[in-house]
């Protein structure tokens, strides 16, 4: 049976205009960017109609070991000759394995893991997993970050995405990301946990200065708050390390994972911490469940993921390609006068640019075989995040094209005040 092409792209588009979002059919429809995936291999895409994408995109981490990776899909090819989702109730081996390879891969003395579907998920357990543990209600997060669409998440996110929804959970408390003194100034004995993203991707990946976490971590531990990090886009190797937060050599209480996670094949996220922070859960050891939060068959692909994702010479091919990379995108800075600065760990990379060129060259990506995103809360920075298996001439080919794009917003700088309109 064939899954791919069973309607046309102007039935498929129809469809979903009318059973799932016209909203984004309309959206999509007004920046040019009608793309249906259909065929998807490796780093690439194909559309419906034909059209071919390298991936830079990588659904914000998810195909971190491209698309339908061979050792992935043979994994849970196997695991669904024997397994399940299994039962969230029950002891589990396969949680119980892929939580022990989590732990041998942890920073510091982080060993034990509560599984969900997804990063939204995750975060909100570290939130509980705090609030649970220190008896306290504050959270302090990032102005301008983001961790999800879902209850606790939510209340630690823009307010662009959560507007709407108010009343929120209350005691979320915003700071400028990587300002030291503004997060000393909140953080006190009622601070239950400092939450952030190691580089804050929706808010256009600003790097933190150097010494910003080793004073997160100093004042977590003079007032007695959890540290946590969400690692849902920096983390399995993304920056060149396994997790983003050992460029700062610095140790959490608690790390979130996700997206990667899934080898883009089956949904699963992790929250990571030390032991005894879960000692309110001993009176009540079913308080936090997810039903298919660590499924066994999730967790046997994820376990090849992490087997993958650790191997020395994937990490060492991230940090060549990065730096290859990186000096083509500091020649193009250099050439078009728009850009402005290239914030970068690994294959972790933002360009920023001036106002509007954000979905300006998303466009132009789009046009020359690309498939890359601006930064939601920061709409003057590209992201770009390909695949990290990227090989010589997958880089060859995004450098040639990213160029062509470049020269395509360069001379349609036209275009700059009828996307501000259409992006707000």
């Amino acid at each position: 049976m064939t899954f791919v092409g069973r309607k046309s792209k102007q039935e498929a588009i129809k469809a979903f205009e009318r059973f799932v979002s016209p909203a984004k059919v309309r959206f999509f429809s007004m920046v040019g960017i009608d793309f249906v995936p259909a065929k998807r291999e490796s780093v690439w895409y194909w559309d419906l109609d034909g059209r071919k994408l390298i991936d830079c995109h990588c659904n914000g981490g998810v195909y971190n070991l491209g698309h339908r990776n061979p050792e992935i899909v043979s994994t849970l090819k196997k695991a669904l000759e024997e397994l399940d989702i299994g039962n969230h109730h029950l002891i589990s081996e396969h949680r119980a394995s892929l939580a022990e390879k989590l732990a041998s891969l942890m920073p510091g003395e982080i060993e034990r893991t509560v599984f969900g579907v997804g990063g939204g998920e995750a975060v909100d357990f570290a939130i509980k997993l705090a609030r649970g543990h220190t008896g306290r209600k504050k959270i302090v997060y990032a102005k301008g970050g983001y961790h999800g669409h879902t209850g606790f998440a939510l209340a630690a996110g823009d307010e662009k995405y959560s507007k709407p929804f108010e009343p929120l959970a209350p005691g979320f408390v915003a700071v400028p990301f990587g300002d030291a003194d503004a997060l000393r100034k909140v953080v006190d004995e009622d601070t239950a946990a400092v939450l952030f993203e190691t580089i804050p991707a929706t808010l256009g990946m600003p790097m933190p200065p150097d010494d910003f976490f080793p004073q997160v971590r100093e004042i977590c531990d003079e007032k007695g708050a959890l540290m946590i990090l969400d690692e849902v886009q920096t983390g399995l190797g993304r920056t060149g390390k396994m997790w983003g937060i050992e460029h700062y050599d610095v140790v959490p209480d608690v790390i979130i994972t996700a997206k990667g996670l899934s080898g883009g094949i089956y949904p699963i996220s992790a929250t990571c911490f030390k032991a005894g922070l879960d000692d309110f859960m001993a009176v009540e050891p079913f308080i936090h469940v997810s039903t298919f939060g660590g499924a066994e068959i999730g967790c046997v692909v994820a376990e090849k993921v992490l087997e993958i994702s650790a191997r020395e010479s994937f990490l060492d091919n991230v940090s060549a390609m990065g730096k290859r990379i990186r000096e083509g995108l500091e020649s193009f800075a250099e050439e078009f006068d728009f850009v402005r600065e290239i914030r970068q760990k690994g294959l972790f990379i933002g360009v920023k640019m001036e106002e509007g060129y954000g979905p300006l060259l998303s466009i132009a990506c789009y046009h020359n075989g690309i498939l890359a995103v601006y930064a939601n809360n920061d709409p003057s920075v590209l992201q770009l995040l390909p695949p990290l298996i990227i090989d010589d001439g997958h880089l060859e080919y995004i450098m040639q094209n990213l160029r062509k794009a470049l020269e395509f917003a360069s001379e349609r700088k036209d275009l700059l005040e009828v996307i501000k309109q259409l992006i707000g």
